[in-house]
């Protein structure tokens, strides 16, 4: 496979609209051409019969049973609120809505 070379990589950056600096030009070259040398050999190993994923584990969402339990009543958890109202905690007005 022939390497990326520097009239390329110009040419990507003016598409892009980069300026990019001779020395610069020189480096992504190497660079792009290491990349597209890892996407061919990852490319080489996939297989037909072998499923896209998005992750390489399976994973399933952990959740406990929901259960009715003991918890505090409306007073029990309003009693360290500042102010109140209707069984409810009552904030400042942000919006400016009624």
């Amino acid at each position: 496979m022939p390497g990326i070379t520097r009239e390329e990589v110009a040419h990507l950056a003016r598409l892009a609209r980069l300026e990019l600096a001779d020395e610069e030009l020189d480096h992504f070259a190497g660079q792009l051409d290491d990349i597209i040398g890892a996407v061919a050999r990852v490319s080489e190993v996939a297989e037909q019969d072998v499923p896209p994923t998005s992750h390489p584990l399976p994973l399933t969402n952990v959740m406990r049973a929901d259960e009715v339990r003991p918890s505090l009543t409306p007073e029990q958890a309003l009693s360290g609120a500042p102010a109140q109202e209707q069984q409810r905690f009552k904030v400042p007005q942000i919006l400016g809505e009624d």
